[in-house]
């Protein structure tokens, strides 16, 4: 789904550059122009950058868990 219409940047576009390595909207942006625009996509892009920070911790603490 396109998250950044201005631009035509899409939720895969953003999560596959978070699990490269992007851990900040500044960080996003040096790879893809999202929220270079009219900004309207930037709570979504913020939103995108919590739920992958979330969903590897939670994969970090199941890798963690199989050690215990």
């Amino acid at each position: 789904m396109y998250v950044c219409i201005c631009k035509a940047v899409t939720d895969r576009q953003i999560r596959g550059a978070i699990r490269q390595g992007a851990d900040t909207l500044s960080e996003l942006q040096a790879q893809l122009p999202v929220a270079t625009g009219c900004g309207c996509c930037r709570g979504s892009v913020l939103r995108l950058l919590a739920e992958e920070r979330e969903s590897a911790t939670v994969a970090d603490d199941a890798g963690l868990a199989a050690f215990a």
